[in-house]
C-alpha cells in the first residue's frame, strides 16, 4: 500500500506554502509557530455488528475499536496542516471474512485490521474559498457518486488536489483531480484493492435559482488497475424545498448519463435518474424516492458508481455494491422521527420484470453528555431474484475528545 502519493499533488503544495499571502496580525509569526499552536483530537468508534446470511452456514459476530487522532495546525497566511491516522482493531476473535483474513466460511464484515494514514493535507485559503493538496476527505453531494464511505471503520480518502472558490453569492465551484483513491480494504494489499491508481477529474458546480438550487457535474474516472471501473459521467440536478405554514416538502429530481472511459474493455452508455418527494412537519418527516440505475442484457454496461458511498444508497446489507446487469430500480420510503429512522426498499430490474427481492432498514440514535452517542441499526433484506436473505444489526458506541 501507497502512504500517499507525493508527486503532483507534493510539488503544488510546496509551491502553494511559498505563495501564501500576508500575515493578519493575530496569526503566528512563522508556520512553525502555527504547527506549534495546533490542536489534537481522539476520536474512538466501537461496533459490534452481526451477519445472518442465507447459504453461509456460518454467522459473522465482529466486534471492532476505530481509534482516530487528528492533528490541525493553526494558520499561517492563509496555510494550514491537518494530518489523521486511524488504527482498526479486533476485541475478541475475528469470526467474519475482513477480505484479508480468509475466513470465508463466515459472512463479509468489510473491516481490515491496521493503522494507516487516512489524510494528510495542506490547506491554503485562495479567493473566496480553499485549495487543498495531499491524502483528503472527498464528500460531494449525497455521495451517491463520490464519496468517503464513513460507514467502514477504514475511511475511502483521496490523493488529490480539490479547489473550491465562490464566485459570486449564487455560484460555487468545486473542482478535484484524484491520482489515488485509497479504499477501505487497506491497509494491507490484497483483493479488492487497498489503493486505486487514477487519472480522475471531478467537476460539480452549484448555482442558486430565485426558487431552488441547480447543481450541475461532470466526473470522468480512469483507473490503471480497475479499467471495468472506467466511466465518465455528465448529470444534473435540481432541488429545492417548498413551504406552506408549518408544513415543508422537500423535492428533488436529477439525472445524469455514462459512457465508458480510459481503457474500460466495454463500449456502453447508461442512464441514471433519481425522484424525490417528502413533506416534513417539526421533527417528523415522510418521503417517497425512485432511482434508476440502467442497465444491459450484457454484462459491464450497466451505470456504475465506483467511488460511492454505497452503503447510503439501495439498502444497508450492501446486496448491490455493484450494479446488476440488468441494472435497478429502488422505490423505497423513507420515515424519520427526531433520531428514529426507518425505510422500506422495493428492488426490480430496470431491464425486465425481474423482482430482485425487498429491505426493511431502521435505526436509533441517542446521545449523552456533548462526547458520546449511541446508535442502534438493523437491517433485513428479503431476496428474490437476487442474492439471498440477509439480516444484519449493529451497535456503535462513539466518543470524542
Amino acid at each position: 500500500m501507497r502512504m500517499f502519493t507525493i508527486g503532483r499533488t507534493g510539488v503544488l503544495a510546496a509551491g502553494l506554502l511559498l505563495l501564501a499571502g500576508g500575515a493578519l496580525a493575530e496569526e503566528p509569526a512563522s508556520f512553525g509557530d502555527a504547527l506549534a499552536d495546533g490542536s489534537v483530537k481522539l476520536n474512538l468508534r466501537y461496533r459490534f455488528e452481526s451477519v445472518d446470511q442465507d447459504g453461509i452456514s456460518k454467522d459473522a459476530s465482529a466486534s471492532t475499536l476505530k481509534t482516530r487522532l487528528t492533528y490541525k495546525s493553526a494558520s499561517y497566511k492563509g496555510a494550514s496542516l491537518v494530518l489523521e491516522a486511524d488504527s482498526v482493531t479486533y476485541l475478541g476473535s475475528d469470526r467474519f471474512n475482513n477480505t484479508r483474513n480468509g475466513e470465508t466460511t463466515f459472512p463479509v464484515v468489510a473491516d481490515p485490521d491496521g493503522a494507516h494514514i487516512n489524510q494528510a493535507y495542506f490547506k491554503f485559503a485562495v479567493g473566496k474559498g480553499d485549495v487543498l493538496v495531499g491524502r483528503q476527505r472527498i464528500l460531494i453531494d449525497g455521495q451517491r457518486f463520490v464519496g468517503g464511505v464513513g460507514w467502514r471503520q477504514n475511511e475511502q480518502t483521496y490523493d488529490a488536489i480539490r479547489i473550491k472558490q465562490k464566485f459570486t453569492d449564487n455560484f460555487d465551484l468545486d473542482y478535484s483531480y484524484v491520482e489515488n483513491v485509497s479504499r477501505i480494504f487497506g491497509p494491507d494489499n490484497g483483493a479488492p484493492a487497498d489503493d486505486l491508481e487514477t487519472d480522475t477529474h471531478l467537476l460539480n458546480l452549484k448555482y442558486k435559482l430565485p426558487i431552488g438550487k441547480l447543481t450541475g457535474y461532470y466526473y470522468a474516472m480512469d483507473f490503471d488497475d480497475a479499467a471495468a471501473f472506467s466511466n465518465s459521467t455528465l448529470g444534473v440536478s435540481y432541488q429545492h424545498t417548498f413551504k406552506s405554514g408549518d408544513l415543508s416538502f422537500p423535492f428533488r429530481v436529477e439525472y445524469a448519463t455514462q459512457d465508458d472511459d480510459g481503457d474500460n474493455p466495454v463500449s456502453y452508455s447508461a442512464d441514471y435518474a433519481l425522484v424525490e418527494v417528502g413533506v416534513k412537519k417539526d421533527k417528523f418527516l415522510a418521503k417517497i424516492s425512485h432511482e434508476v440505475l440502467e442497465g444491459s442484457d450484457t454484462a459491464g454496461e450497466s451505470f456504475r458508481t465506483p467511488l460511492a458511498t454505497l452503503h447510503k444508497w439501495q439498502g444497508w446489507t450492501d446486496k448491490f455494491l455493484g450494479t446488476p446487469t440488468g441494472g435497478i430500480e429502488d422505490t423505497y420510503l423513507t420515515f424519520k422521527y427526531k433520531t428514529l429512522t426507518v425505510m422500506w426498499h422495493e428492488f426490480d430490474s430496470e431491464t425486465g420484470s425481474g423482482n430482485l427481492g425487498s429491505e426493511l432498514d431502521i435505526a436509533w440514535a441517542y446521545k449523552f453528555g456533548k462526547r458520546y452517542s449511541l446508535l442502534l441499526k438493523y437491517a433485513d433484506y428479503d431476496a428474490d431474484d437476487h442474492a439471498s436473505d440477509t439480516r444484519k444489526a449493529w451497535v456503535m458506541l462513539s466518543a470524542s475528545f
